[in-house]
């Protein structure tokens, strides 16, 4: 193939991956399994080239940037507080998996052992990114979907050091003792390697500002992690997982604000492009592998049997395992018992990807009917992500599970963001000076502005009233349209210097991006959650909506006590006025306990929304 050949391959698949995930999202389909069917049809295509899936560049080029942005971007609290279930599925799961797979394969095929396990080593993992993509989209719980990512993240490394080993037994004899020995020392050294790569990589980012170079080494880090772990025999993708894990829980703490954001967007461009051309990468292999089986003197009709059954057996022996590892995941879960609806939807959770694909290629050329074997990677590949990708969200509504609501998420932000402010507050006035109260005043009321924005969420969605902060987006955009446009016009004059214009331009679409994101999330908020509800409990049902307040908007308690109020509440019931739970005296919820007065409402400007201690719940406050 020659340059231009290779070239208009690239690009080709590059504007296909563009377009079919564009109308994907504008029609709420899932990218990954379209991808897949265009594929698919694509391989039959005449004028189209099928290009080569290489292993070496799946396994060592594509795999272990995947890998290190989705480890980077997990938290390791949550992937901490879900090890034992993320264990049972990553490591227990996927030796089942294999071992069962492998049974059914030497009984349904003529082939030695080894070369049935290793079958059942390479369609054990689930896909990386394939579960996790489509868990998202239809909202599924957070703890669900960081145990899909913490399994997708881990299971390679064993499902490839089994593959490993199962290959070797084709060529020499092993032993039971030889084979555990060698898991361990790949599972050891590659988190040996993993750690240090991250403490060297965490010292070179905090002493590099430059969020171009920041860029750039990131980039090379999932390949500094994968090589030395693979030269020394162990599991370059655990390696990679480790490092990844730890350097994007250090990272607030090694990086600089603007290298984090230079490298989270281009990070994102590039996950885009390989985790999408991935899916069409698989389907457009369908025709040169059906090819390839079809020259095996096994027949059709057995071919088909052993992609089928194997396929039933992948989706039939994760659902066995999870529902009864179920019951003894729950006596290690500091979170307690997973539902069983939950747990219904990771069995079902199971789509394989391009590893699996990959790793089959990777059977030596000597292995029986080794094409056949790569048929079954492909058909449990394609058919568990077309049949569980399809159904999930469907089972999903039936269950009734869904993800976390929204308001929940906006309290929580505003409570955490509540507290930075106010820490900031104090560090700021600490470092003041006897001429700064008017920079400080004016500080102090931008912060209280955000914390405001994120509480303004809370209240009834009314087309007709705007929040201040709604207010505030609306008019600041239109100043900086009008900003941008007088900007533009000096440039047309030439009489300043490019690098000028292109910094003030640059400040602009950065303020503005800002605004444009909160303003998202707000109509995200609005469309994933329905309004507020009048009267959820007996207690708000009784409550009146306003009542007349002791104060004019002063916490009674901070008055009384000297400490300074975050936001105000009203009670209910008698018209005291308290701060929040973010303040330092949290007079409002102590007022509740002594008292017992079950609700309160926000007493904060632009915010509609009551609160019942009793039961936990928000109504709205008109």
């Amino acid at each position: 193939m020659c340059a231009v050949e290779i070239l208009t391959l690239v690009v080709g698949l590059a504007l296909t991956v563009l377009a079919v995930t564009t109308l994907s999202n504008r029609w709420g389909l899932s990218a990954p399994l379209v991808l897949i069917v265009v594929g698919l049809v694509g391989s039959y295509l005449p004028f189209i080239h099928e290009p080569t899936l290489s292993p070496e560049l799946v396994l060592v080029g594509i795999l272990p940037p995947l890998l290190y942005t989705a480890a980077h971007n997990t938290s390791l609290m949550d992937f901490r507080d879900n090890l034992s279930a993320i264990g049972w599925l990553s490591i227990g799961l996927v030796l089942f998996t294999a071992a069962g797979i492998g049974l059914l394969a030497w009984g349904l095929l003529p082939l030695p052992f080894a070369a049935a396990f290793a079958l059942g080593a390479i369609v054990a993992p689930p896909d990386a990114v394939a579960a996790t993509a489509v868990a998202k989209q239809i909202g599924l719980p957070r703890r669900v979907v960081t145990i899909l990512e913490g399994e997708s993240l881990v299971n390679d490394a064993t499902a490839l050091v089994s593959l490993r080993t199962a290959t070797g037994a084709l060529t020499a004899a092993v032993t039971v003792g030889a084979v555990l020995l060698d898991f361990a020392k790949a599972v050891v050294v590659a988190i040996v390697v993993g750690v240090v790569v991250a403490k060297v990589a965490a010292y070179v980012l905090k002493r590099t500002s430059d969020p171009v170079a920041t860029t750039a080494l990131s980039f090379l880090l999932p390949f500094i992690a994968f090589a030395p772990a693979e030269q020394f025999h162990a599991s370059g993708v655990l390696s990679v997982v480790v490092a990844g894990l730890l350097i994007g829980h250090m990272a607030p703490v090694v990086e600089t604000a603007q290298s984090r954001v230079t490298t989270r967007i281009n990070w994102k461009t590039i996950t885009y492009l390989l985790e999408n051309s991935v899916f069409l990468l698989v389907g457009l292999q369908t025709r040169s592998i059906v090819s390839g089986a079809s020259s095996s003197p096994l027949g059709w009709g057995r071919i088909v049997a052993a992609c089928l059954l194997v396929l039933l057996g992948v989706m039939l022996l994760r659902v066995v395992w999870i529902m009864a590892t179920r019951f003894v995941v729950r006596v290690r879960q500091r979170q307690g018992v997973t539902p069983w609806q939950e747990s219904a939807l990771i069995a079902w959770a199971g789509m394989r990807g391009v590893v699996t694909l990959a790793a089959a290629l990777t059977l030596p050329l000597a292995t029986p009917h080794r094409a056949v074997l790569v048929l079954i990677a492909l058909v449990v590949t394609a058919g568990t992500l077309l049949i569980q990708g399809l159904t999930l969200p469907v089972l999903a509504r039936r269950l009734d599970v869904h993800g976390p609501d929204p308001r929940e998420d906006a309290l929580q932000e505003a409570t955490v963001y509540a507290r930075a402010v106010e820490a900031g507050r104090r560090a700021m006035e600490a470092e003041a000076g006897p001429d700064d109260a008017a920079t400080i005043a004016t500080l102090r009321d931008q912060a209280e502005r955000r914390v405001n924005a994120i509480w303004e969420r809370l209240g009834r969605s009314d087309d007709q009233k705007e929040t201040p902060s709604q207010t505030y987006r609306r008019l600041r955009t239109a100043a900086i349209t009008a900003e941008r446009e007088e900007v533009l016009r000096v440039r047309s004059e030439g009489e300043v210097e490019s690098e000028v214009i292109s910094a003030v331009l640059a400040a602009l679409d950065f303020e503005e991006t800002s605004l444009m994101r909160v303003e998202q999330r707000v109509r995200r908020l609005r469309a994933l959650s329905p309004a507020l509800p009048e009267a959820p409990c007996e207690h708000l049902a009784d409550s009146p909506t306003y009542v007349e307040p002791r104060t004019h908007g002063e916490c009674i308690g901070c008055q009384a006590e000297g400490t300074t109020p975050v936001h105000i509440r009203l009670c209910l019931a008698c018209g005291y006025v308290g701060c929040c739970d973010s303040s330092e005296g949290r007079h409002a919820t102590r007022h509740y306990e002594a008292t017992g007065h079950p609700t309160m409402r926000s007493f904060e400007p632009g915010e509609s929304w009551r609160w019942c201690f009793v039961d936990n719940l928000l109504a709205s406050g008109d």
